[in-house]
């Protein structure tokens, strides 16, 4: 804004008649209970602690400040107009951030909850409201766990006391502060200069108006000081820093500021907002952050188990192998195992095959269980131990009729020598007797157990 603005300051004869100062300058404590037009502001979360007061001062006849402190956000604008115009800029200036400002450490956001109360500030000197030309000064601070969102227009300050250091966060829109930022006078001198009044940003002069903002870090153990320049062009940084570090609560921290100011002579409406971040919440982040970590990786090894557990179930449903029956040989699917105590297999098809009637060889495999690709090859596996079982028969009762035949030739042969035989010795006609008699019990033994085979296969 190229054009500055100064503020107005009620007639010294007014001061003079008004009752509400109370107290005179000079002396070394001015107490700030029980003073007239003075306000004051506090409470706790969580994560902050807070105290304000605004106090006229020593000079004016009325405060034309007005502040907010309802955590997260914090607020403190300076009026100015004269009576009944700038305390109503600034009224109007902390309802509309309070109503516009975003409920998160955003800048851009609060920025422009200030630049709203710009335009409703306008509105307001043109709709009477107020009076035309009025206008304030606008500070303002959200403060969400470790960060702080700040927007700033005029010569309100925001200060950050951080290990026990005091730092000054915003710029001051102001003449004297150009000189300052030009080397032409000091910090100290710009307080006491003749033209220390005269800003050159506020709100409800230009609708072109923009607010500075930006985002910083906190600390747990930090404190937060918002002011009106009645404070800062009455107490030095340094005695501010002194007051800020030696009182515990922000509450008696903004009193003594206060105070101080009103010690110094208490020109101008003093306002302070103080505020502790108790709290920063890294801590409770990185619980929440090691919370997820942890159910993250559970979900993993759940999914791991899952996975597993899918390609085993797999693997099971396609796999075959041809095994012990309880005696006979069966196709089944699975694998020839145990978890947990459970199977990992299932009989698929069974058969009349006796595990007994194959080789010892055979019979040791299939209780381990020999694979096939499928249950077709299980089944034609099954088959050729049927066909090899009954081949074997065949054979043996083929075997036995080859016995019985030999025998009854050897015996058609021996004819001739009955009456030998008749005479004398009767051991070799005994003997082909009873090799007869084995010779028949073997065959019918054979055909039996392969019509059983065949009829067994025939009933599958």
């Amino acid at each position: 804004m190229s054009e500055a603005t100064e503020h107005m300051d009620k007639p010294t004869s007014e001061v003079a008649d008004s009752a509400e100062v109370v107290n005179a300058p000079g002396r070394n404590e001015m107490p700030v209970d029980n003073r007239l037009d003075s306000q004051t502001s506090g409470g706790t979360t969580n994560h902050l602690s807070w105290g304000a007061r605004s106090d006229v001062g020593l000079v004016r006849g009325h405060n034309e400040d007005s502040f907010l402190a309802k955590a997260p956000l914090f607020v403190v604008c300076d009026g100015m107009g004269g009576h009944a115009a700038g305390e109503v800029a600034s009224r109007i200036a902390v309802e509309t951030i309070a109503e516009r400002a975003p409920e998160r450490a955003d800048e851009i956001l609060l920025g422009a909850a200030v630049e709203a109360a710009n335009d409703a500030v306008l509105e307001g000197s043109l709709t009477g409201k107020g009076k035309p030309g009025m206008g304030c000064t606008a500070t303002c601070v959200i403060v969400e766990n470790n960060l702080m969102a700040v927007a700033h227009v005029g010569d309100s300050r925001v200060y950050l006391l951080h290990g026990g250091t005091l730092v000054r966060i915003t710029h001051d829109h102001s003449y004297v502060e150009e000189l300052v930022d030009a080397g032409e006078i000091t910090a100290d001198e710009a307080r006491v200069h003749p033209s220390r009044s005269i800003i050159t940003r506020a709100l409800g002069s230009d609708p072109d108006m923009y607010a500075d903002h930006f985002t910083l870090d906190v600390a747990t153990g930090d404190r937060i000081i918002l002011c009106s320049d009645g404070l800062s062009s009455m107490v030095s940084d340094k005695q501010i820093e002194e007051l800020a570090v030696s009182n515990v609560t922000p509450q008696t921290a903004a009193d003594t500021l206060v105070s101080a100011a009103l010690t110094a002579g208490g020109h101008d409406n003093v306002t302070v907002v103080v505020v502790d971040v108790v709290e920063d919440g890294l801590a409770e982040m990185h619980r929440a952050e090691l919370n997820k970590s942890v159910l993250t990786w559970i979900g993993v090894a759940i999914l791991s188990v899952a996975l597993v557990a899918a390609i085993a179930v797999a693997l099971v449903r396609n796999s075959w192998y041809v095994g012990n029956n309880n005696g006979t040989v069966g196709v089944f699917r699975g694998i020839n195992d145990e978890f947990l105590g459970r199977p990992l297999y299932e009989l698929a098809e069974s058969s009349s095959v006796k595990v007994s009637d194959l080789p010892v060889t055979t019979q040791q495999l299939l209780e381990e269980g020999i694979a096939v690709a499928s249950m077709s090859e299980g089944c034609d596996t099954v088959e050729r131990y049927r066909d090899q079982i009954v081949n074997e028969k065949t054979r043996a009762a083929e075997t036995a009729e080859a016995t019985k035949a030999s025998a009854g030739a050897s015996q058609g042969k021996g004819n001739p020598a009955n009456g030998a035989a008749e005479s004398g010795d009767s051991a070799p006609a005994e003997a082909a007797a009873k090799g007869q008699q084995a010779a028949d019990q073997a065959t019918e033994a054979a055909k039996a157990e392969v019509s059983a085979s065949t009829a067994g296969k025939e009933g599958e």
